[in-house]
């Protein structure tokens, strides 16, 4: 299997940025059961990434969780100081981050050239040797130095993240 366009620019983005990752390609993965057999594939664990809005539909967050953690609206709403958060459509997946449902990571920040969307990650994903997560494509994913997210990653999007504990 080959890479997408999208996730060749998503690579050719971490490369401009010195980052080192790993990559594999594997058949489309929707849910965390099949994501199971890609992080054997991988040697790490994909978190969960959930994009969220608030009631206004003004105020969005993609949030990093571990897969094996539950969402519960009204904490994570509190820790972030928000009103009430709630899954936002893929419709607003789409316009905001160029990335379709299922595919969403990290790296579709970079895709947020307006900055629309905040990032919120849970404390416990940062404990962790590697983040993997899909290259805006669910048909891969990436294994990222945790290091690397926080310091090159992250402040090469233009973003400022929550850290929460969930």
């Amino acid at each position: 299997m080959s890479l997408s366009e999208k996730a060749l620019s998503v690579c050719a983005f971490l490369d401009e940025k010195g980052i080192k990752y790993d990559t594999v390609t594997h058949p489309p993965v929707f849910t965390l059961e099949e994501c199971q057999a890609v992080n054997e594939l991988i040697g790490g664990r994909i978190c969960k990434n959930l994009l969220l809005k608030t009631d206004s539909g003004k105020v969005f967050y993609l949030l990093m969780i571990r897969d094996d953690k539950r969402f519960v609206t009204k904490d994570v709403s509190k820790k972030l100081g928000c009103s009430r958060l709630s899954f936002a459509s893929g419709e607003y997946m789409e316009n905001l981050l160029n990335t379709s449902p299922g595919s969403l990571s990290i790296t579709s920040l970079m895709f947020d050239t307006e900055k629309k969307v905040s990032l919120a990650v849970d404390g416990d994903v940062l404990k962790e040797e590697y983040v993997c997560c899909h290259p805006s494509d669910n048909s891969a994913t990436l294994k990222i130095r945790t290091g690397d997210v926080l310091n090159i990653l992250i402040p090469a999007l233009g973003v400022k993240p929550q850290i929460i504990e969930i």
